[in-house]
C-alpha cells in the first residue's frame, strides 16, 4: 500500500486544474472543486449513487450491526450498523491505470 507521501491532496488537485486553466482565478477553481465535493457528499448522504463516466461510481453500502471484540480486554462489544461510502472504478479507469503500469514495467526492462 502506498504511503501518504504519494497522496494527491485537494490543494494539489486545485493546482493541477489551475495549470490547465490559467485564465481562471485560483480562488474560483477552489470554489468549483469544493462545490463538486460538497455536492457529492450531499448526494451520498441522501443514499444517491454518483456515476462519473470513464472514471467510476460512488455509492453507499449499509453495514449491519455485529458483535465485535474490544482488542484490549477481549470483551464482546456491539458494533452498531453504519453506512460506508464505496468507490467502484470504471473499466476505462482500470484500463488507463493498467496500461500506464504496463508501459512503465516495459520501460524499466529496457537496457
Amino acid at each position: 500500500m502506498q504511503g501518504k507521501e504519494n497522496a494527491l491532496t485537494k490543494s494539489q488537485l486545485i493546482d493541477a486544474v489551475a495549470e490547465c486553466l490559467p485564465h481562471i482565478h485560483r480562488t474560483d477553481l477552489e470554489t468549483a472543486v469544493n462545490t463538486v465535493f460538497a455536492g457529492m457528499t450531499k448526494a451520498l448522504k441522501m443514499d444517491e449513487r454518483i456515476e462519473i463516466r470513464g472514471f467510476g461510481s460512488f455509492s453507499v453500502r449499509r453495514r449491519a450491526a455485529k458483535e465485535g471484540r474490544n482488542p484490549r480486554t477481549g470483551q464482546p462489544v456491539l458494533v452498531p450498523s453504519r453506512r460506508a461510502p464505496v468507490f467502484s472504478p470504471g473499466k476505462e479507469l482500470k484500463a488507463r491505470i493498467n496500461g500506464a503500469a504496463a508501459a512503465q514495467d516495459g520501460d524499466s526492462n529496457v537496457a
